[in-house]
């Protein structure tokens, strides 16, 4: 761990990766894979995170998660018997966020299940429903699947009480089937038909997906009694009160990297967050899809912002619009953060770099200085690699992996910064 002071302003690649931040001793539960979600919170920095808080004196009795993504730090901090704080605008994420931190009776689970499927089972497809879907919907789906989901789907709420932490669990489960059953490409990060694809059968892979999350539930050791809530929304929205907690892990989003909305465009619209997927793009921090006064704002952007959206600004205008948007509501994050912590309180993020047409978008150095100037007495940085991932470092027009090296660099490293009121 190095003092942000101590590093050259210009350039943190020289940091040398820090192995305690790269694996962790414990296996990762299943309950953190219960749904399918891009570049996940590896769990075990959460832990490790509290360590490092004992270690530094700080007795975190609250933490919170501002970009809270499908739960990682939610679980962790329930199975810790720690209160949880978390946000996050993807209504999706929230839905998986608020299943995977919370424990499920077993044989309640067992009723409800065998219960669907009885439904299921005795319900018919007569009357279609199919020529009056969403015209999206009928883009992914053929006229079987998505009767057999429109059925399931009708099973599910007329056996769970809509209002019950236990529709969650299978709404849950359905939302993960929704892209295997669909015409949606395996595997990649733009959404795009498969004409090779045989979708999977429905009430199939349904009761896999039960059978897995009643098998993760059963390993979740998530104590009962810590407090839990998730809030679905900008973190940076005037409406969100945000309470005073003594620790932040988060991992926020990359300027140059998912939209979120667009890959959770089905189980945004089966359901029924909105009617077109696209309004979810809004308010989203990173999304390339703001209306702002680009010519205003820029005059508030800190050294580091500045001077990486002059670079883009002479090629790639609308590119810099987006980078320049992404940076300002990162310094308005780095400034809400300060606010809510307690008093020698911490903040941990992690965040990696991106590249776009050769124009590096040094998310770490942004946002070490966004610190500083937020008031944290002091921040520290130190380098991680990510696990998990191909070795390859790009991926092609499609979002696929790739030896190309003219395709988009994909970073195999992030950072962790800590900032301490």
């Amino acid at each position: 761990m190095i003092d942000v002071n101590d590093c050259r302003e210009d350039n943190f690649d020289s940091i040398p990766i820090d192995a305690f931040w790269n694996t962790g001793k414990e296996k990762e539960l299943k309950m953190h894979r219960i749904h399918a979600y891009p570049a996940k919170f590896p769990a075990f920095i959460t832990t490790k995170a509290l360590g490092f808080a004992k270690q530094n004196n700080l007795d975190a009795k609250r933490i919170a998660d501002v970009f809270c993504g499908c739960g990682t730090v939610a679980l962790e901090a329930k199975r810790n018997n720690i209160n949880f704080w978390g946000c996050d605008v993807n209504p999706v994420a929230t839905m998986i966020a608020r299943t995977k931190s919370h424990k499920y009776q077993p044989q309640r689970l067992k009723r409800y299940y065998n219960a669907i499927l009885e439904v299921f089972t005795k319900s018919d497809n007569e009357d279609s429903s199919y020529k009056q879907a969403n015209e999206r919907l009928k883009y992914w789906y053929g006229k079987k699947q998505y009767e057999d989901l429109s059925r399931l789907k009708f099973a599910i709420g007329d056996t769970v009480p809509s209002n019950s932490s236990y529709s969650l669990f299978f709404l849950c489960a359905f939302s993960n089937i929704l892209k295997p059953t669909s015409r949606w490409l395996t595997k990649s990060i733009k959404p795009q038909i498969d004409p090779n694809k045989e979708p999977a059968d429905v009430i199939s892979v349904f009761k896999e997906q039960c059978h897995f999350m009643m098998i993760a539930n059963k390993e979740s050791d998530a104590a009962w009694h810590a407090k839990n809530e998730i809030v679905t929304g900008n973190f940076l929205d005037a409406s969100i009160k945000h309470p005073t907690v003594d620790m932040i892990i988060t991992s926020p989003p990359y300027v140059t990297s998912y939209e979120y909305a667009d890959l959770h465009q089905l189980s945004s619209l089966w359901l029924g967050y909105t009617e077109d997927y696209r309004e979810l793009r809004n308010g989203s921090i990173g999304s390339l899809y703001h209306v702002y006064n680009f010519d205003k704002e820029l005059k508030r952007l800190n050294n580091t912002g500045t001077e990486i959206v002059f670079r883009l600004l002479s090629q790639y205008k609308s590119k810099a619009r987006a980078v320049a948007k992404y940076f300002l509501d990162m310094q308005n994050v780095a400034k809400a953060c300060f606010s809510m912590l307690s008093d020698n309180g911490i903040a941990l993020f992690v965040i990696g770099n991106t590249e776009y047409k050769g124009v590096r978008i040094d998310n770490a150095r942004h946002l070490s200085e966004s610190l500083q100037n937020s008031g944290f007495s002091q921040v520290f940085i130190t380098k991680r690699k990510i696990t998990k991932k191909i070795l390859t470092p790009y991926r092609d027009e499609t979002g696929r992996f790739t030896t190309d090296g003219g395709g988009r660099k994909v970073y195999s490293e992030e950072f962790i910064l800590i900032g301490r009121k």
